[in-house]
C-alpha cells in the first residue's frame, strides 16, 4: 500500500517550505514521492514553487476544484487513485491553510482508496511569529482564552493540531527551544476550547532551525503517525469568513507594489488580510520574476526562473472593491472552505 502524509498548517505557516526539506530527505533514502497540492482555488502557485523538485523520484500534481466543494472532493479522490496506480511509495498532501482535516480521513476511508493507501503521518506546521506575535512573550497566564476571544484562526490551528503525530515549528532558532512550554500551553488551551482531551508536550514538537534538521529529526517526523481524536466543531467550514482574491496581470514598479501590499495589512477597510503571495515580472525582456510572500510580519522576496502574473490576497471578510483599488487589476475570488 502507498503511504500518505498530510501536511497541515494555518495560512503562511511554512508548509510549502517544509515540504522542500521533507521531500529531499525522503528521496534521499530511496522513496518515490508525489506531492499533491490540494487547494480549492483555481490557481495554486505552490505547485510552481516546488517545480524544481521534480525528478525521477519526485513528481508534483495539483487538485483544483474551483469553488465547488463536491467537485473538488471528487477530483481529490480521483487523483489519489491515479497516484497509487503510478507506483509512488509515498504521497504528500498539502491542502489549503483553511482545511477541515476530517475531509482527509473521510476520503481515505472510502473505497477503493482505503485499499490503496496507508495513512502514515499528519504533520502540522506552526509559525510561532505569525500565529502568536513574539514567542518570548507567549502565554504567561493560565486563563489564555475566554470564549469570546476564541476565533476561527484559533479553531483552525487547534483542529489541525488535534490529529497531528507531531508539530514542526518554522522560523525558529535553536536558542528558543526553552520556550516550548509556553507554546504547548497555547495549543493545549486551544484544544480544551474545542473539547479535545489530547495534550501536547515538548517532545511532540520539532523545534529546530530547518537548515539544521538531522537524520534523527527526520526519522522522528517520518515515524510521527497521527491521532484519531474527537473534538467539537466550533465553526462551520462552509460559513467561515476566509477567502482568497486572485489579481491578474499586475504591471507595477516593484517598490510601489511592495508598499501597497504593506498598506493592505494595516487598512481595516479592506478586511483582515492574513497573507499575500504571488509573482511579479521584473524584467520582461529576460523573463525575470520574483516570488512574493507577505504577512503582517514582513515581505519575503525570492528570485525565480518562472512565474505567473497573479497576486493572491488571503484573509477574512475581504472587501474586493477596496483591494482592487490598490492594484487596478481584474480579480476573481474563491472561499477557502
Amino acid at each position: 500500500m502507498t503511504k500518505i502524509d498530510l501536511i497541515t498548517g494555518f495560512l503562511g505557516s511554512g508548509k510549502t517550505t517544509f515540504i522542500r526539506y521533507y521531500v529531499k530527505y525522503l528521496t534521499g533514502i530511496g522513496e518515490k514521492v508525489c506531492i499533491l497540492e490540494n487547494d480549492y482555488g483555481a490557481i495554486n502557485i505552490d505547485t510552481m514553487l516546488l517545480a524544481d523538485l521534480k525528478s525521477d523520484n519526485c513528481d508534483i500534481e495539483m487538485v483544483a476544484g474551483g469553488c465547488d466543494y463536491d467537485c473538488h472532493r471528487r477530483r481529490f479522490k480521483t487523483k489519489l487513485i491515479t497516484m497509487a496506480m503510478l507506483g509512488f511509495t509515498r504521497v504528500i498532501v498539502e491542502p489549503s491553510g483553511i482545511y477541515d482535516v476530517d475531509e482527509f480521513f473521510d476520503i481515505l476511508n472510502e473505497s477503493p482508496v482505503d485499499s490503496m493507501y496507508c495513512i502514515s503521518n499528519v504533520i502540522t506546521i506552526i509559525n510561532p511569529y505569525a500565529n502568536f506575535g513574539n514567542i518570548n512573550d507567549l502565554f504567561h497566564k493560565n486563563d489564555l482564552f475566554l470564549q469570546d476571544d476564541f476565533g476561527e484562526a484559533d479553531y483552525l490551528l487547534a483542529s489541525q493540531a488535534a490529529m497531528a503525530g507531531c508539530i514542526v515549528l518554522s522560523h525558529i532558532t535553536d536558542s528558543q527551544h526553552d520556550k516550548l512550554i509556553n507554546l504547548c500551553n497555547y495549543i493545549n488551551n486551544s484544544l480544551e476550547m474545542i473539547k479535545c482531551h489530547r495534550t501536547f508536550h515538548a517532545e511532540n514538537i520539532i523545534a529546530v532551525n530547518w537548515d539544521n534538521l538531522s537524520d534523527s529529526d527526520f526519522e522522528k517526523i517520518v515515524n510521527a503517525g497521527y491521532q484519531t481524536v474527537s473534538f467539537e466543531k466550533a465553526f462551520s467550514m462552509d460559513e467561515n469568513g476566509f477567502e482568497s482574491l486572485f489579481f491578474m496581470h499586475i504591471h507595477m514598479d516593484k517598490e510601489i507594489l511592495l508598499s501597497k501590499i504593506n498598506e493592505l495589512f494595516h487598512d481595516k477597510e479592506v478586511g483582515n488580510v492574513v497573507r499575500v503571495k504571488g509573482f511579479l515580472m521584473t524584467d520582461e525582456a529576460e523573463n525575470k520574476w520574483i516570488e512574493i510572500n507577505a504577512t503582517n510580519l514582513g515581505i519575503h522576496l525570492n528570485s525565480i526562473n518562472n512565474g505567473q502574473e497573479v497576486l493572491i490576497v488571503i484573509g477574512e471578510n475581504l472587501k474586493r472593491e477596496k483591494i482592487d483599488s490598490y492594484f487596478n487589476s481584474k480579480y476573481s475570488s474563491c472561499r477557502l472552505e
